[in-house]
This record gives structure tokens, C-alpha cells and sequence, in this order.
């Protein structure tokens, strides 16, 4: 790991906390907006951003686990049974995606985000309420193993994936979606991030700046995130994820 000049140190200071600020403000993991910025503004190949971002996710996701479950605890068998199939299933991901060709491994996070962008801009329709249905414990594992897929391929995506599944088809209540997603993406991420740090693929003198700015920043996203209007907060991130996805393909197709 080389240290960063002065300069260069404010610079990926300044980066991090407008990432953790955005991410508050869209209420989504700042390395979905981290990774793009890491490939298009750095020049970095895919893997390595993926890495690289999961320095500034680590601790927020960790420190997001915490504060909700002291809010929403769930029966510890349930957190074990996400947890754990999430975790194994990052590791030997993780361990795939990492040498991965950069260049497919670009072209799956694009194909990712415009998945994302289209779901954010197609209207959702309210979801009758009803009696909460009891947690099937295989269909459990199986959502953290479909989180896991994510985390551990593209570095990022397990709760966006895992959220709605628990509430749609598993008719779980929001917040117990919300705490079984942070229960499946924080101990992943942390697996993630060693193993991608294994193939050295995270460039930590970048990465921990990163994260340090993100840390004083992202507790005024959310609370800005509360003052504005949803909907048009919503369209706007997506279109900007839709360009962002078309830029990533197009450059990967490019550099074939």
C-alpha cells in the first residue's frame, strides 16, 4: 500500500464524505455510486473498485446493523440462518469474481444497475397488508443466498435483492425485511472485502480515506433525504444510474 500525498489524501477525503452524503440521501449503500466513480473518474479495473468500495461499506453497513437491530431485534436463529448461508455463499462467489475478466465483470455490474434504475422508475403498487407469514427456514437460507450472490459478484446489491423478496414474496413487514437485509449484507460484506483483499484486489490507501469521509457525512444525507420529495428523489437517481449503467457497458464493449 503506497500513502497518498497531501493533496491526494483531502481529495479522497472530499470523495468519501460526498459519497456517504449521497448515499444517506438516496438511502443506498454508498458503493453503488462509489464503484462507477472508482472505474470511469479512476481508471480502475472492475474488481479492484469493487474491492476498493468495500472499505466504505464495511463500517457503515456494520454500524447500520447495530443501531437497527437495537431498534427491530429478530430471534437470533433467523439472523444466524441469513447470516450465515450470506456469508458462505459471498466467500465462494467472492472468490470467483475476483478473477473474473474485468470487462465481464464490468458488463454484469451494468447490466446490475440498469436492472436497478428500471425498478426504481417502474411505479410500485401498494402491497395489500395483511397477516405477517412465518419465516420458512429454507427459504430463508435461500434469500441469503441470493444476497450472498450479489455481495460477493459485483461487491454490492445483497440488501437491494434481499428487501424485496422478504417483503413481496415472503409477506414479511418492512422492518423485519430491513433487518434481516442488514443481517445478510454486513457479515458478507466483511468476507467479501478479505477476499477480494486475498486476490489483491482493494487498494486500501485509496479505500480507508474513502471510508473516513464517508463516516462524517452520511448522517446529513439522511437527514436531508427527509426533507425532500421522494418521487422525484427516486426518478432522479434512477436515470442517473440508467446513464451511468449505459456508460459502463458501452466502455466495456469498447475495450474489447
Amino acid at each position: 500500500m503506497h500513502l497518498l500525498a497531501i493533496n491526494e489524501l483531502l481529495l479522497a477525503l472530499a470523495i468519501g464524505a460526498g459519497l456517504g452524503f449521497f448515499g444517506g440521501l438516496f438511502g443506498i449503500g454508498g458503493g453503488i455510486i462509489a464503484i462507477p466513480l472508482l472505474v470511469l473518474g479512476f481508471g480502475m479495473e472492475q474488481p479492484l473498485a469493487q474491492g476498493t468500495a468495500l472499505v466504505l461499506m464495511v463500517p457503515n453497513l456494520l454500524v447500520g446493523w447495530w443501531r437497527y437491530n437495537q431498534r427491530h431485534p429478530l430471534a437470533w436463529r433467523e439472523v444466524l440462518l441469513v447470516g450465515i448461508s450470506a456469508t458462505l455463499v459471498t466467500w465462494l462467489v467472492a472468490h470467483f469474481a475476483a478473477r473474473l475478466d474485468p470487462q465481464i465483470l464490468r458488463g454484469l455490474f451494468s447490466a446490475f444497475l440498469g436492472l436497478l434504475a428500471l425498478r426504481l422508475l417502474i411505479p410500485r403498487r401498494g402491497r395489500q397488508v395483511g397477516a405477517e407469514k412465518a419465516l420458512n427456514p429454507r427459504l430463508l437460507s435461500l434469500v441469503g443466498a441470493l444476497g450472498g450472490s450479489c455481495m460477493g459478484l459485483l461487491g454490492v446489491g445483497g440488501g437491494l435483492v434481499a428487501t424485496p423478496v422478504l417483503t413481496g414474496w415472503l409477506g414479511q413487514r418492512h422492518t423485519v425485511a430491513q433487518s434481516l437485509s442488514l443481517a445478510l449484507v454486513a457479515p458478507s460484506s466483511v468476507v467479501a472485502l478479505a477476499t477480494y483483499a486475498g486476490a489483491q484486489r482493494v487498494d486500501w490507501s485509496l479505500g480507508l480515506p474513502l471510508a473516513l469521509g464517508g463516516l462524517f457525512t452520511v448522517s446529513a444525507g439522511v437527514a436531508l433525504a427527509h426533507r425532500l420529495p421522494e418521487r422525484r428523489m427516486r426518478a432522479t437517481f434512477a436515470w442517473m444510474l440508467l446513464v451511468t449503467a449505459l456508460w459502463l457497458f458501452a466502455g466495456s464493449l469498447m475495450h474489447r
